[in-house]
């Protein structure tokens, strides 16, 4: 194949993962960034697909699926964070695991990333929320290269996504990801990453960078693209239903502390591997509910709500999330008559 040949293929292949990723990867704009540059609300439109929002529904990764469970703390997470849950204990989760889409009823195949929201509740009254998600790497290093990003893949000047690529090279690493990395036909399988560095306080007053990711205690089994399309438009939600009702299933949060060189700032930029990690606890899913009527439902999973022993670091992602989640919030809660509980009575 010519090599011009062999560069629009390329590009075409690029161009449909960030469709796939752009309309629904994190709703990530910096609520401190002057209006004329970026907002909120003007980030949450940009992801608004052409047909309009699904109203009622999270603007961003509005299919998912509610449960409930504990996180099983081991006591090794208190070496390098004050925060209270770390303490050797069980405490309450409630959470949601979802696609990366503004469409509530996308069929499973057609999304690319995976995401899993998180609330961890202590007696003491600690909270601690996060978001994460399955790719290794961010799409991009910036909340304002994340607009460009979303503005490039709707365009309708061919040209876009070739100028957008051309002034972010750190997008490769994540379209190497999405074109080539292995798929799994259930939640179970899915590793899902932080992204986002943290500062973690220890008892002595130290601080510590930290990322950390949520690991599967089911082995992964890879499956092509076209296989996981067989199975149908809602498999993971009906799998993990299916799997969660006849055991358990668990995670386990491994925290990985950063050397002093490495970036905090940009998600792009994966640690080394052999950075110091710590295996904190266990993530315990017991429960699963449609969010039609399910607890999470109404949880903002803003992830700069910390509790003491945890604060954002110098990474821009967290608190451009944050403005970015409230305004969907607020969009959604004030549409709920267009997405209505059911009653206990209506259920089947």
């Amino acid at each position: 194949m010519p090599g011009s040949q062999r560069s629009v293929l390329g590009s075409l292949v690029l161009i449909a993962a960030v469709v796939g990723f752009g309309v629904g990867a994190f709703a990530y704009t910096a609520g401190w960034l002057t209006p004329n540059r970026l907002t909120s609300t003007k980030l949450v439109s940009a992801l608004t697909p052409p047909g309009g929002p699904a109203l009622g529904h999270r603007r961003n990764h509005a299919k998912g699926v509610c449960f409930t469970g504990t996180f099983d703390a081991n006591g090794n997470g208190s070496a390098i964070s004050r925060a209270s849950m770390f303490t050797a204990g069980r405490y309450p989760v409630l959470g949601r695991l979802n696609l990366a889409t503004p469409d509530p009823n996308a069929a499973d195949p057609t999304v690319r990333v995976r995401g899993i929201g998180v609330q961890i509740s202590a007696p003491d009254g600690n909270v601690w929320r996060m978001a994460l998600i399955d790719p290794p790497v961010f799409a991009v290093s910036t909340p304002q290269g994340f607009y460009d990003l979303l503005t490039a893949s709707t365009s309708k000047d061919p040209e876009a996504m070739k100028g957008f690529i051309a002034a972010h090279p750190e997008f490769a690493a994540f379209g190497e990801w999405a074109t080539k990395a292995p798929w799994t036909a259930s939640y179970a399988e899915v590793t899902f990453n932080s992204l986002n560095a943290f500062t973690f306080t220890d008892g002595s007053g130290a601080e510590h960078a930290v990322r950390w990711s949520l690991r599967p205690e089911a082995r992964p089994v890879p499956i092509t693209a076209e296989d996981f399309a067989k199975l149908g438009a809602n498999h993971l939600e009906e799998d993990i239903t299916e799997r969660v009702a006849s055991s358990p299933q668990r995670w386990t949060l491994v925290l990985t502390v950063a050397d002093p060189s490495d970036p905090t700032s940009d998600p792009t930029k994966a640690w080394p591997p052999g950075r110091r990690s710590v295996e904190a606890g266990t993530l315990v899913v017991q429960k699963i509910e449609p969010e039609a009527n399910g607890p999470c439902r109404d949880i903002n999973f803003d992830p700069t709500i910390l509790p003491d022993g945890i604060k954002v670091s110098d990474d821009p992602f967290p608190a451009a999330r944050s403005a970015a989640y409230a305004k969907s919030y607020d969009l959604r809660t004030s549409e709920a008559s267009s997405y209505p509980r059911i009653e206990a009575s209506a259920k089947p």
